[in-house]
């Protein structure tokens, strides 16, 4: 650390959770260590360095943390933690993350199936793209009312200069993975073909590579 902290504040914040009786299996929880917006915990043996806004796989996540206390939400609960305190040793670890796993074309590009409001479609994943972006015809068919909903303005297309609405969508679904309010725009054209899955969905999703295997998992 570049600055020394005195008092409490090099303390190492130990909260040992004890086992309640009968329950052998019970999770062990440790807060092994207390800073600005960091908090070292360890959980069964397993050590965690943890940021506002990360949670371990078992279901621990921290809210904010200073040198005296930190902000914990277990199970969806949510309480603050002072050095010395003790809390319930019984919590749950997190459900699997919603995921899907696509794979590219013979051409590279990266389609998968979904759906918008409940209607199926074919997306291709596009992280060029500013938000979920679908052609007049897809709309139509979706019983989007983009023309009265819809915010007007331009944007380029393959066949030129075409007006574009941009509207929220009740929900999108890709695999397991269903957000809800999610931008888009309409183009009042032919085009694109296909739906563009844009960052105002992937953005809300974690994105990684495995080689040419694309992964999304919910966050």
């Amino acid at each position: 650390m570049q600055k020394h902290l005195s008092g409490s504040q090099t303390a190492l914040a130990f909260l040992l959770l004890f086992h309640s009786a009968g329950s052998p299996g019970a999770e062990r929880f440790t807060v092994l260590g207390l800073f600005k917006d960091k908090a070292v915990v360890e959980i069964n043996g397993k050590r965690r360095t943890l940021s506002p806004g990360q949670t371990t796989p078992e279901g621990l996540r921290l809210i904010s943390a200073h040198s005296d206390a930190a902000t914990i939400e277990i199970d969806g609960e949510q309480a603050t933690y002072t050095l010395g305190s003790q809390i319930s040793d019984k919590f749950s670890e997190a459900a699997p993350r919603a995921a899907v796993r696509i794979w590219p074309d013979q051409i590279g590009m990266y389609t998968v199936d979904g759906s918008i409001n409940g209607f199926p479609l074919t997306f291709i994943v596009d992280t060029g793209a500013t938000s979920v972006a679908i052609n007049r015809n897809e709309a139509r068919r979706l019983g989007l009312d983009y023309k009265q909903k819809g915010v007007i303005g331009m944007t380029s297309t393959a066949s030129g200069v075409a007006k574009a609405y941009a509207l929220t969508l009740q929900k999108v679904r890709v695999g397991e993975i269903e957000l809800k309010d999610v931008k888009a725009v309409v183009i009042d054209s032919d085009f694109p073909k296909e739906a563009l899955l844009g960052m105002s969905f992937l953005e809300r999703v974690d994105m990684t590579h495995n080689g040419k295997n694309m992964e999304l998992r919910k966050k």
